[in-house]
């Protein structure tokens, strides 16, 4: 059987949505509520600058459905200030908060800086052995030299997934081709754009059809090799990331909630 396909937006806390995709008058309270009436996931930037408070994450779990998934960013600490060493004790910390999700925590992605270079391997082997078995890790490389079958091995070895990235880091082409070698059993797919040139975040300014087509067809292929796979819009790809996702959901088959089904169901309570 076919994996299970999640498509979400990197974020929720957008005050440019408020009329393209949420209902006119959304306060920014509501946001997540009604974002998970919409979509099954989403990735969290925020854990990316700091750890959340317990308070925050139990209410992110207790305002989403039972079946949301939450994909949350290893905080830069670890990532690009200890550069993956001597983080024990705060990435320990990360982990128990993470756990407070529950069933509804999905992949945590490592997020390498872009001067992570290759000649940091020894960090990153350190690394991998620590992860704790019952979460699951994506790895996101931003050098081109660390794309090998070295890598695809170390990853593999850990059941860690290195993340398919559409940006500028690493051609298209590589990313699409990679995407038939899974290094793990769930596959994590960010679809960032080329540049950060985009700053209005209401609609799409970019026309990313042939793009999005092309992912569809391998989002179909990955979903023969592993169980879930996890895909993330940023506004930058197109100009506005819900859009992008419900786009990407209807060449998938599944059935986009359109924002005004968004608005009807917010006039019910």
């Amino acid at each position: 059987m076919p994996g299970t396909i999640r498509i979400g937006t990197q974020g929720w806390n957008y005050d440019a949505w408020v009329g393209p995709f949420y209902p006119t008058g959304t306060r920014a309270a509501d946001y997540l509520s009604i974002y998970a009436r919409a979509f099954g996931t989403v990735e969290v930037d925020s854990t990316f600058y700091a750890i959340p408070a317990v308070k925050t994450v139990r209410g992110w779990a207790g305002r989403t459905p039972p079946d949301f998934k939450f994909a949350l960013k290893l905080p830069q600490e670890i990532s690009h200030e200890n550069r993956l060493r001597d983080s024990a004790s705060i990435a320990e910390l990360f982990y128990d908060r993470a756990r407070e999700l529950g069933d509804k925590l999905g992949p945590i992605l490592v997020q390498l800086s872009p001067d992570f270079a290759p000649t940091e391997l020894p960090a990153l082997a350190a690394f991998l052995p620590t992860l704790p078995r019952d979460l699951r890790f994506a790895v996101e490389f931003r050098q081109r030299g660390w794309i090998h079958d070295g890598i695809l091995a170390l990853l593999s070895e850990h059941n860690v997934a290195l993340a398919l990235v559409d940006a500028r880091w690493i051609p298209r082409k590589q990313m699409l081709a990679l995407a038939s070698r899974p290094t793990a059993d769930f596959a994590y797919v960010r679809w960032m754009g080329p540049n950060r040139d985009l700053v209005d975040y209401s609609r799409v300014q970019v026309d990313r059809s042939r793009e999005i087509e092309q992912w569809s067809q391998v989002l179909w292929a990955i979903s023969e090799r592993v169980k879930t796979t996890y895909g993330y819009f940023n506004n930058h790809f197109a100009g506005h990331s819900p859009a992008s996702a419900r786009e990407l959901q209807r060449l998938l088959r599944q059935t986009p909630v359109e924002p005004d089904q968004l608005g009807e169901q917010m006039s019910l309570f």
